[in-house]
């Protein structure tokens, strides 16, 4: 097997080590349109790597974590409501991103693999910064696993009983923000978020616990993305969307279980 499929696999594994858990607190909190928001800002941080000549996915990394600050931030107002203040985001950073790309020619040739995903071209950097971001994200959510549980069964209860709401929400959207990074190599940023959502949606079915549910949605990813790779090399077909539609199959074959428990109703 060459080294690049190889690489591919392990990135992809990684990836879901850390999409897995989070995706299940996207699930129950119906995070889902900010994942999607801080999706819109891969472009951006792409573009402005190139434009200031550092890794592209060390630039998503700060955008993304940028953006997920400022949406904490702005939600603070009461003018707007969060759904549409996260599609004017979303839309704005995502025309800057396309702003900065009309205007440099050298992007143009890799544009499709970061809308899409070019996982087959993971290099070792990229490994290493896949695995250091789903250790840090494992750690942080073992860390504060209690306490997420706790806001997002009932978040006024959590703060009478001493857990500082407003940090651990942070730490989850920054949380979010680097899955969305890292996995943007892996599907691209079109599909970036159904990485995240898609096995976490299938799990909740399956399990009886929220720690459960995290085991089976981190499972379910690395079998799509196992899956996909290997489907994308037997039939010539792109391996972002091959991977999500492994995911997806096992979503829709999931809706024939019937649900086992109350895991995935925290919300």
């Amino acid at each position: 097997m060459e080294d690049f499929f190889l690489r591919a696999l392990a990135g992809g594994i990684g990836a879901a080590f850390a999409a897995g858990p989070v995706g299940c607190f996207v699930v129950w909190r119906n995070l889902a349109y900010f994942g999607t928001a801080l999706a819109h800002a891969v472009l951006l941080g792409v573009a402005l790597g190139f434009l200031l000549d550092i890794a592209p996915i060390l630039a998503v990394f700060a955008i993304c974590l940028l953006l997920a600050l400022c949406l904490v931030l702005l939600e603070r107002q009461r003018y707007i409501s969060v759904d549409a203040l996260l599609g004017v985001l979303a839309h704005a950073v995502f025309a800057a991103g396309l702003v900065v790309v009309a205007f440099m020619e050298r992007l143009r040739v890799d544009l499709i693999g970061y809308l899409f995903g070019d996982i087959l071209a993971v290099g070792v950097f990229d490994l290493w910064l896949i695995f250091a971001t789903a250790a840090i994200v494992i750690a942080a959510l073992a860390w504060q696993w209690r306490n997420l549980l706790s806001i997002t069964v009932n978040k006024d209860l959590a703060a009478v009983e001493g857990v500082p709401v407003e940090r651990v929400r942070l730490l989850l959207l920054f949380l979010l923000a680097a899955v969305i990074a890292v996995g943007m190599k892996i599907v691209g940023m079109l599909l970036v978020v159904a990485l995240v959502i898609v096995p976490a949606a299938a799990a909740r079915r399956m399990a009886t616990t929220p720690e459960q549910m995290a085991v089976a949605s981190t499972a379910i990813g690395i079998a799509s993305i196992v899956a996909g790779l290997f489907g994308s090399l037997e039939w010539d077909i792109p391996a972002g969307p091959a991977i999500v539609l492994v995911a997806s199959a096992i979503f829709a074959l999931s809706l024939l279980i019937p649900v086992r428990g109350r895991a995935g109703r925290a919300d």
